[in-house]
Formats: C-alpha cells, structure tokens, sequence
C-alpha cells in the first residue's frame, strides 16, 4: 500500500513556482501558471453530477494577479487552499493532486 506523501514545507520562490518539500525528502517545484490553469474548482473545471458533466458557462480568461499568490491556508492534513491575487481563491489542492501536477513540469 502506498503511504500518501505530506508536505513539510510549502513556500514559493523567486522563480514564480510553488516550492514543496515532502516527508520522504522530495523536493517539487510547480509553476504558478500550472496551478492555476488546473485549478480543480467547479468554477475552472467543471463538475460531473449524476454522472453527468456540467462544464463552466465561460472559460477563464486572463486577469491582473491570476498567476500571484496572496494566501496559501492548510485544508485538514490532505490539501491546501490557494489564494490568487485577482480573489480566486475556490480550488482545494490535494496533496495527491499537487504529486500529479508535479510530474507534468
């Protein structure tokens, strides 16, 4: 069984990416624009109810501070809530999701 990776230390650097350190000594950077282009949201992604898929009524389109965090807040022990700039602020990261969204950089 694989035992879920939890972030030691969540931070951002001078290179616009989100910097994480994991417990089994791993070291993930994610871009910002990556972020926030997956945001997982209903708002961003959609959502399936009853299986089936209701997608955003309009795409997202660029805003000042889109790509700059203000905030980053815990959610329980499985994710974090990030908080843009332009106040997006709906997208719950899961740590599994942030692992995911690592290996595509």
């Amino acid at each position: 069984m694989n035992k879920t990776k939890i972030p030691l230390k969540i931070s951002l650097n001078k290179n616009s990416e989100l910097l994480i350190v994991w417990n089994d000594d791993s070291v993930n950077e994610i871009k910002l624009k990556l972020l926030r282009d997956e945001c997982p949201c209903a708002g961003c992604k959609g959502e399936t109810i009853l299986g089936k898929v209701h997608l955003p009524i309009s795409l997202p389109t660029y805003k000042p501070g889109m790509y700059e965090i203000k905030n980053i807040e815990t959610v329980g022990v499985y994710a974090i809530q990030l908080f843009w700039k332009d106040n997006h602020n709906t997208g719950i990261y899961t740590y599994e999701y942030l692992q995911l969204l690592a290996n595509l950089t």
